[in-house]
Parts: structure tokens; C-alpha cells; sequence
């Protein structure tokens, strides 16, 4: 059977995905309030700094993240392009480790003005500061050619791989960190130089499972430019909407970490990572179907590319809208379990409500996106991120300064529905065309209706019935019942259920 269309393939590959982002969201989440403790919120600032620097360098990735996903995932149904693989691989290679270098040059360079002039700190020393962001720019260099190395075997369809990588690395990375900090040093310093060890290794082993993964060759791989051309006009569209959409997301976070102090800008950092909760979901899907998109798209198998993304924008929809929905209806809550601490809880939970909500938005647009990348078409999400841009910058400033930090993600917000209502249409005039109705509706509005209306009622069930100490008893009773319904309420994802139900009673009879 064509592995493409393989069923068990294709479960196997989803399986390894949410388990990989499961376990590194557990880890991560799990491990804040330890930050925070040895850190305290301005050291977890500093921490929420270095993850928004590292967002945005992606900038420099000229697209080739996803670009080296969709050849990969090309070459492994074109056996006769062996060689051509491992030279694409080498070319990509070289030049990722030179970028990184100039990165980690450059913001070595510029950390003692970053420390003085652009993070406003009141408990840290500034010479503190300064050393962490040196570090950071050490980190920078390592974790750079990570995201390629990891690409190239996601499109290789290697998932229960980079899975089993990741599991093991995230554990040592945030595990290991908070015993660093508590038996060793409970300072920022020591915090960063752990992740530089670690991303040494997992970057080391990430290079020598790739290289191993690529078929045979008569001949060692070199740098071979000419392969670039096939791919500079794919790479050039990506990248543009990789550095708009960089500008889209982070926006909110530099505006913040400008106007008010490191540990206000802790809180929307920590409201950030509530919501960015959604992505162990949305990540897992589009690891699995960016090289399957990418392959139907280059045996132009129409139908089957057609039935595979109805039926994966259907899960995403019954994966995303539940979790979303609880988050957004309890945040204060979910906060203060989480964090044990009440002011935190406070400050965040208005912000973490905005950014969970535009963060569901962004991840049910992923599908039209990766259907954009699978037939190279980046134009269309370049012209978007470009409009949001010019509307979003001074609005995001505005209400940033007006409102604080609620107005800053209120400017995500707004943006992630600008692409929502100009991207599915504008995607469907061209690929797939008449799905947008059935995108709005079947896809994704029955869906959502469903799940409205049951965490609605569990919401002020929960309200008249427990107290307010025993609300974290009743969310996973909400969840399971707002996935079930929508489960059932989600056409393609109901026929299946309902066809594995009927082949259990088969057999038992």
C-alpha cells in the first residue's frame, strides 16, 4: 500500500506528534512555576525574552525550514533523486551553520545595549542581565540548525524519531534545569548555560540521525547551488510570509517588553504561554500532514489530497475548539492552580483569555496554509501577513499604550481574525475550489457551535454547583463532554467512529 494513504502510517505518525508535544507541554508548563520560584517573574521574563528573540531570528530563515519539509517529503517518493537529497541536505546544511554564527556575532555584540537601554529591570543587576543575554547569544548559535535538521526528517516522514529525540531532550532541557537551579545556582546565568549543553546535544544528535535517514548514495554529498534555484522562488515567498508573520505574532511581545517593566512583562509572557498550550495540538498535525499534503501535491492525486484535508480540518477543529474553549471560559482559575500564586493570576488571566482565543483562530488556518505550501503558492499569505501589517503595527502601539498589556493582545487578537475571514476564502478561489462553504460550515461551524454550547452550560453549571476551590474537578468532565460532542457534531470524524464501532461489533459477533 502507498504509504502515503496508509491509514496506519498516517495514525502511527499523529500518535508520535501529540505524544512529543504532549510530554515537552507538560514539561514546560509543568516546570514555570518552579522558574518562578527560583527566578522569580522578572528572571522568568528574562526567560520569556530569550524565546521571542529566538521567534524572531526565524526571520533569517529564509524559508527553508519549510522548504527543506516539502523537498524531503518530494525526494521520498522520487527514489531515483537519491544523490540530489544528500547535496540538498549538505548545501542547506553549511549554510545554516554560518547563519547561526553571525547571529550568535551579532547579539554577543549587541547585548550590553539590549541590558541597558531595551530591558527595564528593577531586581536584576544590569551586569546580570548583560551576561544572560551573552549566553543567550551561545544558546542562538546551537538551536539555530536544530529547526533544519529536525525539517529534514519530519519531511522524511521520520516523526516517531524526532518524537522519541525530542521527549528526551525537553526532559533533560526543563527538568534538569529546575534541578540545576535548585541544587546548584538559582540565577538566570546558570539557568542559560544549561540549555547551551543541551542544545549542543540535541543538535549533534538530530545531524547524525538525519544523515543516517537519507538513502544511499555512490558518491559524498557537496554543496551544490544549482538546487537552490528549483526552490529560490518556493523560499523567497516563504520567507517573505515567514518574516511578516514573525511581525504578526511577536509584534504584541516586543511592543510590551518596550513599554513596561520586565516583570509586567513576565505576566504577558506567562499569559502567552497559557495560550500557546493550543500549539501541542496544533504542531502534531501539521508535522503529519505537511509531507503528506506535499507528496499527494507533487502526484497531483486531487481527490485524495481533497478528502485528507476536509477530514484533517475536521480533527484540528474537534482537537483545538474544546481545550480553547475551557481555557478561555476559566482562566483565572486554571492560572492560580497552576501558578499558586494570586496576583499572578490576576494580571494574566484577561490577557491569557485574548491569547488563547487568537491562538485557536491561528491554528484553524493552518490547514489552508500548509495547502498553500504543499502546491507552492506563498504569495497569497505573503499579501495577507503584508495588509495585517500595515493596519496592525500602529493599532497594536496604540492600544498597547492605552490599554496595557489586555491591549496589546487585544491587537493579536483582531489580527488572527483579519486572517481568518480574508485567508479561507482567498485560498479556495484558487485550490480546492467550492470548499469554503463547507469549510465554514461543516469543517469547522458545526463544530464550534457545539462546543459553545456545552462549556456554556458547564460553565454555569459549575457556577451554581461547586465551590470555587473544586473548579478544576469539573474541567475534565466539561473537556470530555465538549470532545465527545464535537466528535459526533464533525461529519467525517462521526462516519469514522461510527465505522470502527460497527467493524468492534463484527468481530465480537
Amino acid at each position: 500500500m502507498n504509504k502515503i494513504k496508509s491509514a496506519s502510517s498516517f495514525k502511527l505518525d499523529l500518535f508520535a506528534n501529540f505524544a512529543g508535544s504532549g510530554w515537552t507541554a507538560v514539561m514546560q508548563i509543568g516546570c514555570i512555576p518552579l522558574y518562578i520560584k527560583f527566578l522569580g517573574v522578572e528572571g522568568y521574563g528574562l526567560i520569556g525574552f530569550y524565546l521571542m528573540f529566538q521567534a524572531m531570528i526565524q526571520i533569517l530563515d529564509f524559508g527553508m525550514t519549510p522548504t527543506i519539509n516539502r523537498e524531503m517529503a518530494r525526494y521520498s517518493v522520487q527514489p531515483d533523486k537519491a544523490t540530489d537529497a544528500r547535496d540538498f541536505v549538505r548545501t542547506l546544511e553549511v549554510g545554516y551553520w554560518l547563519i547561526g554564527l553571525i547571529i550568535g556575532l551579532a547579539s554577543l555584540a549587541c547585548a550590553p545595549m539590549i541590558a541597558t537601554n531595551w530591558i527595564k529591570t528593577r531586581g536584576i543587576p544590569v551586569n546580570d542581565v548583560r551576561h544572560a543575554v551573552m549566553v543567550m547569544s551561545m544558546l542562538a548559535v546551537l538551536q539555530w540548525p536544530f529547526s533544519f535538521y529536525e525539517a529534514g526528517l519530519i519531511g522524511l516522514r521520520r516523526q516517531v524519531l524526532v518524537n522519541a529525540l525530542k521527549v528526551g531532550i525537553v526532559t533533560l532541557s526543563s527538568g534538569g534545569a529546575v534541578l540545576i537551579l535548585w541544587l546548584v545556582s538559582p540565577t538566570i546565568k546558570t539557568f542559560f548555560l544549561w540549555q547551551v549543553g543541551v542544545s549542543a546535544l540535541q543538535t549533534t544528535l538530530m545531524a547524525i540521525f538525519l544523515w543516517r535517514s537519507l538513502p544511499p548514495s555512490d558518491h559524498a554529498p557537496f554543496v551544490n547551488l544549482k538546487l537552490l534555484r528549483n526552490i529560490s522562488s518556493f523560499a523567497a515567498g516563504v520567507t517573505g510570509i515567514t518574516v511578516s508573520a514573525m511581525v504578526l505574532t511577536q509584534l504584541d511581545k516586543v511592543i510590551i517588553s518596550k513599554l513596561f517593566s520586565l516583570e509586567m512583562f513576565g505576566y504577558y509572557v506567562l499569559a502567552g504561554t497559557f495560550g500557546k498550550a493550543l500549539l501541542m495540538v496544533v504542531a502534531p498535525v501539521f508535522n503529519t500532514i505537511f509531507p503528506r499534503f506535499s507528496a499527494l501535491a507533487a502526484l497531483h492525486d486531487d481527490q485524495a489530497l481533497s478528502d485528507l484535508y476536509h477530514r484533517c480540518t475536521q480533527l484540528m477543529a474537534v482537537l483545538i475548539l474544546p481545550i480553547a474553549a475551557i481555557l478561555a471560559s476559566f482562566p483565572y482559575e486554571i492560572l492560580l492552580f497552576w501558578t499558586r500564586n494570586t496576583e499572578a493570576a490576576l494580571v494574566a488571566a484577561p490577557v491569557a483569555r485574548l491569547l488563547t482565543i487568537g491562538t485557536a483562530v491561528n491554528g484553524l488556518m493552518v490547514l489552508p496554509y500548509v495547502l498553500q505550501l504543499a502546491h507552492g503558492w506563498t504569495s497569497i499569505g505573503l499579501r495577507m501577513n503584508i495588509l495585517l501589517m500595515i493596519t496592525l503595527v500602529p493599532a497594536v502601539w496604540l492600544l498597547a499604550s492605552n490599554y496595557g498589556l489586555v491591549g496589546g493582545a487585544s491587537g493579536y487578537l483582531g489580527a488572527m481574525f483579519m486572517y481568518l475571514a480574508m485567508g479561507v476564502p482567498l485560498t479556495h478561489r484558487r485550490l480546492l475550489r467550492g470548499a469554503v462553504r463547507k469549510w465554514f460550515t461543516e469543517d469547522v461551524g458545526l463544530t464550534f457551535g457545539v462546543v459553545l454550547l456545552v462549556v456554556g452550560v458547564g460553565r454555569v453549571a459549575m457556577s451554581h454547583v461547586l465551590p470555587a476551590r473544586s473548579t478544576m474537578i469539573g474541567l475534565p468532565v466539561i473537556w470530555i463532554a465538549a470532545v465527545t460532542a464535537s466528535a459526533l457534531a464533525a461529519p467525517e470524524i462521526r462516519q469514522q467512529l461510527f465505522a470502527k464501532m460497527s467493524n468492534i461489533n463484527l468481530r465480537y459477533v
